[in-house]
């Protein structure tokens, strides 16, 4: 019998060989590589989806592939430093996920890139390569220094695709600002990584008994504990440590206040956008979290924290993408808000939520970046949303999944965003009448919907709606198949996706079997014992990842109040926008939209910290050469300056010495006299 595990390292391999043969040989072959680079991911697709097939199955892996370094005498057992695989049906999920994207985005990229003339399109395709490699690397790993080094990968990935356009002014800093905004992040994620080991001389994900392995060390007591700092309870050290780890994740996640790098990755591809924010580096902190649920859920603390900063920042970048006039603007806040509601489902206790929002959000993000990235070809890159208009009938196709993918984005029954939010704001509210934290992050949530809903379909009736607003909008530019067949999957998905998980349906009904993506996270296909929204119910505060329990009443009310909101927020968008002729209604906000249009100014504020911490990091150089090497230097002068008098006895001059013995002399006798003489 064939083991398909055995094949998940080259899920990886074949990704990291198209970037090895774009970056060597590309510029030898058609359209820079582009052809190796689509194999190479639909080869990872098609393995992926026989993995997937296979846990469907029952069968699921935790494998050591190579021990590169071992330690001894830091806990109850020997350290290993090690790299391997776990295939879980989380982590078989998200392979199919990101191959899938990645897979559309390569294709996509034969009509975006190679039709735009751009230049260096080897090293495009190679990014690309190695971008998918890094995050299929991160999601397959089993421990997690394993993941952190993966994860730093993605990071470099992105810096290297944000900045492709080097050349110009905007690329290379906006590389920069991702670069240095994540990495901030990311030294608490290592700082966070460096504590699990010590604290529980493991990393590894998933253990041998029935919990993963860092719940499992907890729960055992100080037996499977190696270190916390003198003093400092389990409970409280376990919250210190989870919160580091956020770090890395808010980074990544572009999750308040680390989310001021995204709008600006704008600047980069419109595919490689599409990538980051829907399966690859944005997506790489939420699925951190819920690869480390069962460590999070020990402590109601850094939970509550984490939906709190997620209701937060779902509210708070929606309420930036109203007056934004750029079409990759709209979608990027977006992201931030979206992600946003993925980190409330999970501090809410919502494991499988969560995951269903990645997963629908994955497809139906994806799908309108490359859409915005259809109408920016029409337009010969012009992204400013008053100079389209009356683009509907020119580009049917474009328009229709890009429709498809706003009515997800929005929450609208029945598109996929619909049942994964839906779920999101119910865990939140059930949960949260316990939690002060967790019921301020769900009215948060609550409160973004209409939002959601408003600034999507402005920017659906400003794009595609009314008169053409300028030239190129009455004579767009066509677009090929490779845009509209990626288009087309992904709008078919972002229609589809919601029904794996239709749990209030269930709940109403009384239907069984509808809640699939539960019954696979459950493990009740198969999958490694511990790691399911099962066991997490046990480890945590809440009942994670499930709806049982939950009054009918209560399901139809939250779905009803949600929905309701969503449908008044596009009501007013069609209201103020759906016309021939639109104007810019946020002017009437005045002083309101200045401060959302730079972003509550944020940035200013990031830069001012930067020159304060660089007038603090001057201040304490200077006190260091004025002060401490002051002193150091001032003794040193003098010794210095005793020796080099010193010095100078030592001539070589042999009358000199007898001159100095001399003198010697004579002052000895003199003063022998003259205490002589006081004594007499």
């Amino acid at each position: 019998m064939i083991d398909v595990f055995s094949y998940v390292p080259a899920i990886v391999l074949l990704p990291f060989f198209s970037f090895l043969i774009a970056l060597g040989v590309g510029k030898y072959l058609p359209k820079g590589g582009a052809f190796g680079g689509i194999a190479a991911t639909a080869g990872s697709f098609l393995l992926s989806l026989w993995v997937l097939a296979t846990v469907a199955g029952g069968e699921a892996a935790n494998r050591t592939l190579y021990t590169w370094a071992s330690a001894g005498g830091i806990g109850p057992t020997d350290v290993e430093l090690s790299f391997g695989i776990l295939i879980d049906p989380l982590s078989a999920l998200m392979l199919v996920i990101v191959t899938l994207v990645a897979l559309l985005v390569h294709v996509f990229s034969l009509g975006y890139m190679n039709d735009e003339g751009e230049t260096g399109l080897p090293r495009y395709y190679a990014g690309l390569g190695l971008f998918t490699a890094s995050m299929l690397g991160f999601v397959v790993a089993d421990n997690l220094l394993m993941a952190f080094m993966f994860f730093e990968l993605v990071g470099l990935c992105s810096y290297l695709l944000i900045g492709f356009n080097f050349r110009e002014p905007g690329p290379p800093s906006a590389a920069k600002k991702a670069f240095l905004v994540t990495r901030f992040g990311d030294y608490f994620f290592l700082i966070g990584v460096v504590a699990v080991l010590a604290t529980f001389g493991t990393a590894q994900f998933a253990g041998e008994g029935s919990f993963p392995a860092l719940a499992d060390a907890a729960l055992n007591g100080s037996g499977s504990v190696a270190w916390t700092p003198g003093g400092v309870e389990l409970q409280t050290w376990l919250t210190v440590v989870g919160l580091l780890v956020l770090g890395g994740v808010v980074g990544k996640s572009a999750q308040f206040p680390l989310h001021t790098w995204l709008p600006d990755a704008m600047e980069g591809p419109t595919p490689v956008s599409a990538l980051i924010h829907a399966a690859t580096m944005v997506a790489a902190g939420v699925y951190l979290v819920a690869r480390m649920y069962g460590f999070y859920a020990l402590s109601p603390t850094a939970l509550a924290v984490i939906a709190f900063i997620g209701g937060f920042t779902a509210l708070f970048a929606a309420t930036m993408g109203l007056v934004k006039d750029e079409l990759k603007q709209v979608l990027a806040y977006s992201t931030i808000s979206q992600y946003g509601y993925m980190m409330l489902a999970l501090g809410a206790g919502g494991y499988v939520a969560a995951v269903f929002h990645l997963t629908t959000h994955a497809f139906f993000k994806a799908l309108l970046f490359l859409g915005a990235g259809a109408v920016i070809i029409a337009m010969h890159h012009n992204e400013d949303m008053w100079d389209m208009g009356g683009l509907k009938s020119k580009m049917p196709v474009t328009y229709y999944t890009f429709l498809a993918g706003s009515l997800a984005l929005a929450g609208i029954f029945p598109f996929a965003g619909f049942w994964s939010k839906d779920e999101i704001l119910y865990e939140a509210l059930v949960h949260g009448l316990n939690d002060p934290l967790l019921l301020g992050g769900y009215l948060m949530g609550l409160l973004a919907v209409p939002v959601t809903a408003f600034y999507t379909f402005r920017m659906v009736f400003l794009t595609f709606h009314g008169e053409p607003r300028s030239e190129t909008a009455r004579d767009p530019e066509p677009v090929r198949w490779n845009v509209k067949g990626p288009l087309t999957v992904l709008g078919t998905l972002a229609v589809v996706t919601g029904f794996i998980n239709m749990v209030p349906v269930q709940k109403v009904l009384g239907l069984e079997g509808i809640d699939i993506l539960h019954r696979w996270l459950d493990n009740e296909w198969g999958g490694i014992e511990g790691l399911s929204s099962h066991h997490y119910a046990d480890l945590g505060p809440y009942s994670s990842g499930s709806l049982v329990g939950g009054e009918v009443g209560t399901v139809l009310v939250g779905a009803a109040v949600s929905l309701g909101l969503a449908l008044a927020g596009l009501t007013v968008a069609w209201r103020l926008y759906n016309v021939p002729s639109p104007t810019e209604h946020t002017a009437k906000l005045g002083g309101i939209k200045d401060v959302l249009y730079n972003n509550y100014y944020l940035d200013e504020l990031q830069v001012w910290l930067a020159y304060r911490t660089e007038d603090i990091a001057g201040g304490a150089n200077t006190f260091d050469q004025g002060i401490i090497d002051g002193v150091v230097n001032s003794v040193s002068s003098v010794s210095l300056f005793g020796g080099s008098r010193v010095r100078r006895l030592q001539s070589g001059v042999v009358s000199q010495y007898a001159m100095l013995l001399t003198l010697g002399l004579i002052a000895l006798l003199l003063a022998l006299g003259v205490t002589g003489g006081w004594f007499l």
